[in-house]
């Protein structure tokens, strides 16, 4: 167990690390671990949200952190809800949501800052990501821009070994819901994350509507964080299929005019629909074949949930 408290200078604005848990409590120890043992900013506090999970993580987070704020919610809120809770109850001037399954480096929030410090307009800044288990492969070094016809969006540098091809400082497209240092002030004006999204492309919507309001998005390279990616919700899995299709049409739903949603519903008509239908049949992936169709049929009756429940997610 850590004994000393991290060191704290209150010249410096707070930052309140934020992280969702949900029946991953080693994932989080391991988290915790690493701010513990990388992180040099010297203001900070660090809130756990646990989302429900079967057995409490309190007593195991604070045995590796003994000053971290555990916020238990009785259920699950999904990342957009679990996160949001957390910014309720956050101290900071500055709210540095992450995910669970990551691991600090020194200077990543000081890098961060630095965005704000020299963007006036910055509305959230993320850091480059590399894979944790293939550290100096990029995952994130920005966002492309969102395909009218796909609702899909790629990850500039995802899969390309990091030779400083990307370090450069610029604005991008979306953030990465990973990483993403926001403001207090931005998020007063803007609001909280969409929570209906529960699960998948919350984090874009928010990127969209903070851009609407005059913010750019940011992505710092002089921040590294590692991302073990897709800890509690597996790579490949029915709930996965579920609310990638969902949130992939209410995010255009809601962010496109209607030239654009139409041509983007066009191609989802008449080619995803029918192609994904075809390939889950033929690998018999009939878990993933309701999954998608409930994610289609949710948009015209949202009491329909991942495991076909009558009730709202």
């Amino acid at each position: 167990m850590y004994s000393n408290p991290p060191f704290m200078d209150p010249s410096l604005p707070i930052i309140s690390i934020i992280a969702v848990n949900f029946n991953n409590s080693a994932v989080t120890v391991e988290f915790l671990r690493s701010i513990r043992e990388h992180n040099t900013y010297e203001n900070i506090e660090v809130i756990i949200v646990d989302n429900g999970s079967a057995e409490d993580p309190s007593e195991a987070c604070r045995e590796v952190y003994p000053e971290v704020r555990m916020l238990l919610t009785g259920k699950n809120l999904g990342f957009a809800g679990g996160n949001n809770a957390g910014i309720r109850v956050a101290r900071g001037s500055y709210f540095f949501m992450v995910n669970n399954d990551t691991e600090f480096t020194a200077g990543l929030l000081e890098g961060l800052m630095e965005v704000f410090r020299v963007h006036r307009d910055a509305g959230v800044v993320c850091p480059k990501f590399h894979y944790y288990f293939r550290k100096g492969t990029i995952e994130y070094a920005g966002y492309g821009a969102m395909n009218v016809f796909t609702g899909r969006n790629g990850m500039i540098g995802c899969g390309e070994r990091d030779e400083g091809q990307y370090d450069q400082m610029r604005e991008t497209n979306f953030a990465h819901g990973g990483a993403m240092l926001v403001s207090r002030e931005v998020v007063q004006r803007v609001g909280t994350m969409y929570e209906p999204f529960f699960l998948y492309y919350e984090e874009l919507d928010w990127s969209a509507r903070i851009r609407k309001m005059g913010y750019k998005i940011y992505y710092q390279p002089a921040s590294l964080i590692y991302h073990k990616e897709s800890m509690t919700t597996g790579k490949a899995s029915p709930l996965k299929t579920f609310y990638l299709t969902r949130n992939r049409i209410l995010f255009m739903r809601r962010n496109t005019r209607l030239p654009v949603f139409l041509v983007f519903a066009s191609y989802f008509i008449f080619f995803t629909m029918p192609k994904n239908t075809i390939v889950y049949l033929f690998r018999g992936n009939r878990e993933h074949l309701r999954s998608f169709w409930r994610g289609i049929l949710w948009q015209f009756n949202p009491s329909i949930g991942f495991n076909g429940h009558a009730k709202k997610p």
